[in-house]
């Protein structure tokens, strides 16, 4: 069984950011927990199924809506892509804010704290997995175009049918790490393309099946990846 809430957080940034909790029942002892941020369509349904089976596994997850500062959506959407892309900008701090609540909860081992996310929010685990503040980075056919050094493990998945990564950044991302002594897990699934952990419905979701990064869900190749990230959640975290 799992608890969820809709939450405020401090922001650095100023001001509070909305976020979506989720969490096992209290087992009495504090445990660990993810930063989960969101692919480009933001707090889906999908996003907190994933979040919630997460929880199920035996994490505290929260997922803070990084598009929600500002009144007009889209430029939320392009400043928070700005930051993801440079490693500069609001949204690093909105995640930093999100890391610091969660190490508050008294259900959270504030040292056993872990970043996952998908697309997007991959670009941002890769970030964050260079601060020293998380103790796991989990990124999901992500990258950004900053340079990244991660300091914690990192198990990464992406899908080959993705031409966004057909110049070879799952390659050097691995090879990156095993040169630096990280203990990692960078797998690509062959068949899989894009966003393979998630179903995009409708007209968006058939359009970006003909996109070259070829954006659907792949059951085999997501149930594998959520098999591996428990493990090496398990083993790191």
């Amino acid at each position: 069984m799992t608890i969820e809430a809709d939450v405020s957080v401090g922001s650095v940034n100023g001001g509070k950011l909305p976020g979506f909790l989720v969490r096992p029942e209290d087992g009495g002892t504090p445990g660990p927990a993810l930063v989960m941020i969101y692919e480009l369509f933001g707090a889906t349904p999908e996003m907190r199924r994933i979040a919630r089976e997460l929880a199920r596994a035996g994490y505290t997850v929260l997922m803070p809506d990084l598009f929600a500062r500002g009144r007009v959506r889209s430029l939320c959407v392009a400043s928070t892509m700005t930051t993801m892309t440079t490693g500069r900008g609001a949204a690093l701090g909105d995640c930093e804010s999100a890391r610091r609540w969660l190490a508050d909860q008294p259900t959270v081992d504030p040292e056993r704290i872990g970043v996952i996310g998908f697309c997007m929010g991959g670009g941002f685990a890769l970030l964050l997995s260079q601060t020293g503040r998380y103790r796991v980075a989990v990124p999901f056919y992500g990258r950004t175009a900053a340079r990244v050094e991660p300091l914690c493990p990192v198990i990464a998945s992406f899908g080959g049918r993705d031409l966004e990564f057909a110049d070879g950044y799952p390659q050097r991302l691995e090879a990156d790490l095993a040169e630096r002594g990280i203990p990692h897990d960078v797998k690509v699934y062959p068949d899989a393309g894009h966003s393979f952990m998630t179903r995009t419905p409708g007209v968006t979701g058939a359009i970006a099946q003909r996109l070259p990064i070829r954006a659907a869900y792949h059951e085999p190749s997501a149930t594998d990846a959520t098999e591996r990230v428990l493990g090496f959640l398990e083993e790191h975290l």
